[in-house]
Order: C-alpha cells, then structure tokens, then sequence
C-alpha cells in the first residue's frame, strides 16, 4: 500500500485500485468510484469543518447609559426619534450626561425587522464632548409591541433581539482611546409614550 500525508502529518494509507480484480468488471469499478468519491467528500467536510474559527471574540465593559426619548412616527416604515435632555452614562472610564442634539432614524424593514441610526451626543462629567453613533437590529414580538402601546418598559429578558454597534469620535485627548474601539451595545429598558427612554449596557469588542 502507498501513503498519503495531509496537512495535519496525518498519514492515509490507499491502494492502488487500477491492478485490483474488482477494476475489470463494470459493476466493481462503480463501486470503487462510489467509495472514493465518498471518501473525498468526507474529507473536504473534516477538513472545513476543522478550519472554520480561528478566532475568538471578547468584549469589555465599557458604560452604561440612559437616554430620554420622542417618537415621532412619520409612515409604515420610518420613525423619528429625538432626545430628550436628562440622558446619562456612567461608567468605569467615562461618565457624564447625554445632551441634545440626537437622535434615531428607525426604518422598519418589510420582514418586520426595525433598524436603528442614532446619533447622541456625550458630555463627559469634565465637559470633553464625546460623539456616538450606531446602527443596530431590534425584533419584537407581538406581546411586547403590545406591552410598549401600554406604556410598559420591556426589558432585554422579553425583548427577542435588541443589540447595537456603537463608535465614538472625539477630540479629547483623555478619550481618544474611544477613537480607536467598535462597541457592542445590549438593551436593557426599553419604554414608549410618556417618559420614553431607552437604557444600554455597551461593551467594547476585544
């Protein structure tokens, strides 16, 4: 028998089928063909399989914050939303206040599907300004578009997908790290009508 060696140093062993007594009849030689096509196919799939990832993603806490809203739903499919004065952020490496101007472009999709362009303004508890925009995906269902026409807060435990991907710009020499981050954000409050805001936690992507 002869030897194949793939990548991995795996050695595959194989015989030569084109002297074997099975290659003289019809019959066997569609056998044989069978065999080795199966045997190619499995091996590609191990082979896929196998170098699929070859990374990994973290995230690190970065903020959380709350920002007061105004809907103002324009047709079927788009929806304006201003920011009201009262927003915060608070955490570990920035902190401060999220002050107007801002804003959310939502545009509802015809699968149902709502995706978000907000633009908020930060002013950090020193007075740096810090510029953030996302775009995001939100899918509701039934029971909570019902529960928000009510007044309700949802929450991220009833809300099927409410995620966005937040980058900062700033002038500021102390945040210009957050220059250089994409940002993930996750819902945590979700309120409409009198006393709407929406409240993130936002992590940055490792």
């Amino acid at each position: 028998m002869s030897t194949i060696t793939a990548k991995d140093g795996t050695e595959i062993y194989y015989k030569d089928w084109a002297s074997h007594r099975a290659w003289s009849s019809k019959e066997g030689r569609m056998k044989l063909i069978a065999i080795a096509v199966t045997t190619v196919v499995a091996l590609c799939g191990w082979t896929l399989r196998a170098d699929a990832q070859s990374s990994e993603v973290t995230t690190e806490y970065l903020m959380t914050y709350l920002a007061p809203t105004e809907r103002y739903p324009i047709d079927s499919s788009t929806v304006v939303s201003s920011v009201r004065p009262g927003g915060w952020v608070k955490g570990p490496r920035v902190s401060g206040k999220i002050i107007p101007p801002g804003g959310d472009w939502l545009r509802i999709m015809p699968s149902g599907v709502a995706r978000l362009d907000v633009r908020l303004l930060i002013e950090a508890d020193d007075g740096a300004h810090i510029y953030m925009t996302f775009n995001g995906i939100v899918v509701l269902s039934k029971e909570v578009t019902d529960a928000l026409s009510r007044g309700e807060v949802v929450t991220d435990k009833t809300v099927p997908y409410f995620v966005t991907a937040p980058t900062f710009q700033t002038s500021s020499e102390k945040y210009g790290w957050l220059n250089k981050v994409q940002a993930v954000g996750k819902m945590v409050e979700y309120k409409r009508g009198e006393g709407a805001y929406s409240k993130f936690d936002v992590f940055i992507v490792r």
